[in-house]
């Protein structure tokens, strides 16, 4: 018997020789397992994402191994660390330049909610200024809880529809951020 476990084929019919299921679930199953994260790293959380990265944890059998440095070829956006509020307009432009579908997370107290710099200087969560797809809490958080981070980044992205990003509420979210 083999310690082997396969992934578990998408909802369809399937008989001698042949599979079918809706192409909605092919591409939501292939996105999904081939995620390019653009790490967007400026404090402690960063190390955390480069521990995450390295062999003990291994992103890349997630599909993740491959990091983009270039928003223009990246679909999910790690933000890690703590954004001073000048920063926020080069996040913006950052997500902004990435392409349709993208996906956001929030690593760390600080990317979240800001942490424990309550102060004038310091955005009180990227939520201010960019939508989130999956917050991962802690101070810094695991590589552990990195890992289950982009695990629900590949559930959302697994499940959801290809006319989202062109649903009027999906549109209406980004006007509210003032995202054309």
């Amino acid at each position: 018997m083999s310690d082997v476990k396969l992934v578990e084929a998408p909802e369809g019919i399937q008989g001698e020789g042949f599979f079918a299921t809706s192409l909605n679930k092919v591409i939501g199953m292939a996105r999904a397992n081939s995620m390019w994260p653009l790490p967007f790293a400026t404090s402690c959380c960063g190390i955390e994402f480069m521990a995450t990265m390295g062999s003990n944890y291994d992103l890349a059998r997630f599909g993740s191994e491959r990091m983009s440095f270039s928003p223009r070829q990246a679909d999910l956006l790690m933000v890690m660390g703590t954004i001073a509020k000048k920063m926020g307009p080069v996040l913006r432009q950052v997500y902004e330049q990435m392409a349709e579908p993208r996906w956001v997370i929030a690593v760390g107290a600080c990317a979240s909610s800001g942490g424990i710099f309550d102060t004038y200087s310091v955005l009180q969560g990227i939520d201010k200024i960019i939508p989130v797809d999956v917050y991962v809490p802690g101070c810094p958080p695991r590589p552990e809880q990195i890992i289950d981070g982009v695990m629900r980044i590949q559930d959302l992205v697994r499940d959801e529809s290809l006319r989202r990003r062109h649903s009027p509420e999906y549109k209406q979210l980004l006007a509210s951020y003032g995202i054309v």
